[in-house]
């Protein structure tokens, strides 16, 4: 059955009962359109035109229906013309060569006296136009430009979009007649003409200057729509045309930036806009936005600033969660800009955090961060700590990261400081960096006024749970080194002190150490403590006997680590004195950087007294120190916990300048060496019967009166240029140790000309054999003159050359530069000989 109609066919399809009724029947119409196509009908082309645009838009081919469109195209009659547009609009785009069939047909249609048929056109140009057809048909669009027809003219200003948009070079044809266009009362012909002025000044700088001019006029108009009364053709919500209105305020953001003239002309209209558009709909939220963004983009007063980020802060307030979504994105991008203004809505962002909302909870965590400060830190972090509580999972771990470096940099005392973190372990210490936990250590073993304080606290918070993997490991460590004041003084935390037993504490650790939720390196860090515990002279020698029988048992332990700690911890109680020099307590660990390379400033101790060391951490990562035995680290399990292995590491053996002999070793210094070379060793009888006869070779060493002094280190360091291209300089800057072949510290060094150098991101790759780890810039903005840094370490197979792919982007002279080096320039030799 054939249908003679569009109407029919629609009935026909809707008749169809099953999906292949309804594929049957769509194919034997398109058969039957096919057959009348070929008899050149021009009466019936229009109705099988139109039955195929609607085959079309249910899904089946129709592109055999091309041609016919073009032929309607060139009839006469408006009603062929518009069916013949609407299907090239459909079956044709810019990739077709049959488009440029068409552009004679357009440009013919452009100059039709019907106005109609003249929009047709426009409209079909507009939709399809390729980068060729709009080289061709430009002068045409720019004559409609200046048409007197408004119908005309907002529809050639769209078309001059999409010229523009697909051949920027043009858009110096469509300047004069644009400026023109600005002064036009036509509200849709403004609207278009807006559009098409910002992709121009968005394509060139050029002709964005040209449009500076045009800021006094663009202010009129806005004022008009603002204080306007009731206007029924442009009315939405009561707002008049507020299409325009964003229009506009766009446009003036582009004209506003980094022109101090252009800002002052704009300030008071922008003041009206905010002060009077109603903000109770989404209508007058969509212009109060769009002037905020005006305003913070502009070189606006400090005044306009404040109460564009108040129009913020009441978007909070907001039932409706886009809103309050969009307002925390854009203060998070302000509040760089005026952070004060910004913290007066603090407790409405904190409130935030509380949302049913995960995308809101989100962003206003970010937002918090970047709020704290000197003088809000103990409450913003109490706030952050509230909500750690019942967080998220996925959030947990940036949040103990955040809230432990915002403690490190703005903590009012050490105590606070040491209590804050306490709190982080405790409520998440499943999900804390291991760069945390080192900080925390060596902040504890910089402040020794707090030492008895900070073991009270972390004996009590592991006896009331052992869950939490980085509280477990904290309180360990401290336990184990700082076991005396803990037997000596009681718990200095509690109101009425309260002593502990060598019982106590050896049944504590012993605890963990049998918990399911001990692992690998919890178990190192307990069998290191235990063994500190019992050399201790308060410690009982039936304790001292539990514990050598406790190590005794895990020297046929299947863990390797575990065996060698073992076997050496039980061959220090042959030693007698020896064994007491070994285990005394660790020497503060070396001052470091922190993961987010943050700097603690000098920070009174709290309740206790002053602080009389210096700062908590230092500024740059030092040189690779060498890592130490099993006796006297709290836990070296592996490279792959090389971070947190170095608090508990001593200083690498000093070197003589000039290549003398080394300086001689002290006793314990022989017994550290025995270790680091014995960690290779696999069998624990052979470990065993190593650490004997060495032992007692180590006892007959003579004492030194005096060490040689290290050489500098800045001596022996040498900086290989890397990149040296638009006014940014590279060098690299490696450095390693004899105790640690392999490992190599290399140090960036970032440097800008005359020109400051903004957005730098810095990434690196070595080859799959080697590891990478990277601390981030210190600062992405290079100042001309200034440093900036940057810290990697690389490890690679002992002999293996160090190989570098270094990615740049980064920003100079409002130009965004990528690049990419491959870096080789190291001496061989770096990563030591094969071992």
């Amino acid at each position: 059955m054939v249908y003679h109609n569009l109407k029919a066919l629609i009935k026909g399809i809707r008749a169809c009962k099953t999906v292949a009724d309804e594929r049957a029947l769509i194919k034997q119409e398109s058969a039957a359109i096919r057959a009348s196509f070929r008899e050149e009908d021009s009466y019936a082309r229009h109705n099988n035109v139109a039955k195929l645009l609607y085959i079309h838009m249910l899904g089946s081919e129709a592109h055999f229906g091309q041609m016919e469109c073009l032929k309607l195209v060139a009839s006469p009659r408006f009603g062929d013309k518009r069916l013949g547009y609407l299907g090239i609009m459909l079956l044709l785009d810019e990739s077709q060569e049959v488009l440029t069939l068409v552009t004679n047909s357009l440009k013919n249609d452009m100059n039709h006296s019907n106005m109609y048929a003249v929009g047709l056109a426009l409209c079909t140009f507009a939709d399809i136009a390729s980068e060729e057809m709009s080289r061709d048909l430009a002068n045409e669009i720019e004559k409609l430009l200046g048409s007197s027809n408004t119908y005309i003219r907002k529809k050639a200003a769209l078309c001059g979009l999409r010229v523009v948009k697909k051949v920027p070079d043009l858009a110096d044809h469509f300047v004069s007649k644009a400026k023109n266009l600005l002064a036009d009362r036509n509200h849709g012909v403004l609207l278009t003409a807006i559009t098409l002025v910002i992709e121009m000044c968005q394509t060139d700088p050029a002709v964005l200057e040209e449009f500076r001019n045009a800021v006094p006029l663009l202010v009129r108009h806005l004022k008009s729509l603002v204080t306007t009364g009731y206007s029924p053709e442009h009315d939405v919500s009561g707002i008049t045309d507020p299409f325009l209105q964003v229009k506009i305020l766009r446009l003036l953001r582009l004209l506003g930036k980094n022109d101090p003239q252009a800002s002052e002309t704009m300030n008071d209209i922008l003041a009206q806009v905010a002060t009077n558009t109603d903000s109770s709909k989404n209508v007058g939220n969509s212009i109060l936005y769009e002037t905020v963004m005006t305003v913070l983009e502009i070189e606006a007063d400090s005044g306009l600033r404040v109460m564009a980020i108040n129009i913020l802060g009441k978007f909070l307030s907001n039932r409706d969660n886009n809103i309050r979504y969009v307002a925390l994105n854009t203060l998070n991008k302000v509040v760089s800009i005026d952070t004060n203004a910004v913290q007066r809505h603090r407790n409405i962002i904190l409130d935030c955090l509380r949302d049913g909302d995960i995308s809101i909870r989100r962003r206003a965590l970010e937002l918090s961060y970047a709020l704290i400060n000197e003088q809000n830190v103990r409450i913003l972090i109490r706030e952050l700590l509230a909500f750690l509580e019942v967080a998220d999972d996925e959030f947990k771990l940036g949040m103990t990261t955040q809230i432990s470096l915002a403690a490190e940099r703005f903590a009012p005392n050490k105590r606070w400081h040491i209590d804050s973190v306490l709190r982080v372990l405790k409520l998440a210490g499943n999900s804390v960096r291991e760069e945390i936990l080192s900080g925390f250590i060596r902040l504890v073993a910089h402040t020794p006024e707090l030492q008895a304080y900070t073991a009270s606290k972390l004996y009590n918070a592991l006896r009331a749970d052992i869950s939490q993997e980085s509280l477990t490991l904290a309180a360990t460590w401290i336990i184990g080194e700082y076991n005396d004041v803990l037997l000596e003084g009681g718990l200095v935390d509690e109101e009425q002190p309260k002593l502990v037993t060598d019982v106590e504490l050896i049944d504590l650790l012993i605890s963990v150490l049998d918990s399911p939720y001990a692992n690998y390196l919890t178990r190192q860090f307990v069998l290191t403590a235990l063994t500190k515990i019992s050399c201790r002279p308060t410690t009982s020698s039936a304790q001292q006997d539990r514990v050598q029988t406790l190590l005794a048992s895990y020297t046929t332990s299947t863990e390797l680590e575990i065996q060698q700690r073992a076997v050496e911890y039980a061959s220090l109680f042959a030693l007698g004195d020896v064994r007491s020099g070994v285990l005394e307590r660790m020497p503060a660990p070396e001052l470091k950087a922190t993961v987010m390379g943050v700097v603690s400033e000098n920070k009174p101790v709290g309740s206790v007294q002053p602080a009389k060391d210096g700062d908590l951490l230092g500024d740059d990562l030092p040189a690779s120190s060498s890592s130490t035995s099993a006796v006297n680290g709290a836990a070296i399990a592996s490279n792959n916990q090389a971070l947190l292995a170095e608090i508990f590491g001593s200083s690498s053996t000093p070197s003589t300048p000039n290549g003398g002999a080394p300086a001689p070793r002290s006793t314990v210094q022989d017994i550290l060496g025995l270790f680091d070379s014995s960690s290779s060793s696999a069998p624990s009888a052979t470990a065993a019967s190593s650490a004997a006869s060495l032992f007692t070779q180590a006892q007959q060493a003579p004492t030194p009166a005096a060490q040689a002094p290290a050489a500098p280190a800045a001596a022996r360091l040498t900086a290989y240029p890397a990149y040296d291209k638009n006014e940014l300089r590279i060098t690299l800057t490696p450095q390693t140790s004899p105790q640690r072949p392999g490992v190599v510290n290399i140090l960036a060094r970032f440097v800008a000309g005359s020109t400051p150098v903004s957005g730098l991101n810095f990434q690196a790759a070595v080859p799959k054999s080697q590891q990478l780890q990277m601390l981030p810039i210190s600062s992405p903005d290079v100042s001309p003159g200034a440093t900036e840094t940057q810290q990697m370490r690389v490890i690679a197979p002992a002999g293996a050359s160090v190989r570098l792919r270094l990615r740049l982007v980064y920003t100079v002279n409002g130009q965004t530069v990528q690049d990419q080096v491959d870096f080789n320039g190291f001496p061989p030799g770096l990563t030591g000989g094969s071992s």
